[in-house]
């Protein structure tokens, strides 16, 4: 009963706690880096990964550039990287006074240069994200407000090019269905939605990893 309960009990952990490492420790690694759009789709991802890839993610919600900045050593240290899956936006266009980490444009594309040398030295192969889609012109509430979030792809776009980075352009894959997929008045998306980001992560991370034995 033992021998069968492990395999069970690891699937609900990773599917009912992302940050928690899934066990495939045979199968090359792959790190996802991103906000609460990223929580959504790694359980799906890790599902459409599986015997091909140990995929996991930082623990919790990696915010914004500046935030990232802070814990990449954190988030890094003591694993060999296939992949690293990766993506900041929406918390640096949050404005105050609920973005207590935004940054402006210029200053979240300097961030990201930083972000790159640092994955870079892991010797891991690089995905960028692009942020997705904000309802109602970024107005959610009188206080929930973002800049435009298209500026700060485009931004993110130019340093990746730059940097030779692939892009997985999440935000052209779920902006024609993103009405559908809304949750009221928010950012995140349903599980539907979740599952259709999935599968554009999933592939460009198959495209990134190294052939199977």
């Amino acid at each position: 009963m033992k021998a069968l309960a492990s395999p069970l009990l690891t699937f609900l952990l990773a599917a009912l706690a992302p940050g928690l490492a899934a066990a495939e420790p045979a199968l090359p690694r792959v790190l996802l880096i991103g906000d609460s759009i990223s929580i959504g789709y790694t359980a799906p991802v890790r599902q459409l990964l599986a015997g091909r890839a140990d995929v996991r993610r930082v623990n919790g919600n990696a915010s914004s550039s500046g935030y990232g900045l802070e814990h990449l050593d954190r988030w890094l240290t003591g694993e060999a990287w296939a992949v690293i899956h990766f993506n900041f936006g929406i918390h640096d266009a949050k404005l105050p006074p609920e973005g207590i980490r935004h940054a402006s444009v210029e200053a979240y594309a300097a961030n990201l240069r930083r972000i790159v040398a640092r994955l870079k030295a892991t010797g891991a192969r690089l995905v960028w994200a692009t942020s997705t889609p904000i309802p109602l012109g970024g107005n959610l509430s009188a206080k929930r407000r973002f800049a435009d979030i298209t500026a700060y792809n485009a931004a993110a776009e130019r340093v990746m090019r730059d940097e030779g980075v692939a892009i997985n352009d999440l935000h052209a894959a779920i902006t024609p269905r993103a009405a559908e997929f809304w949750k009221p008045r928010d950012l995140h998306f349903t599980p539907a939605g979740y599952d259709l980001l999935a599968e554009h992560v999933a592939r460009a991370i198959r495209a990134a990893l190294p052939p199977a034995p």
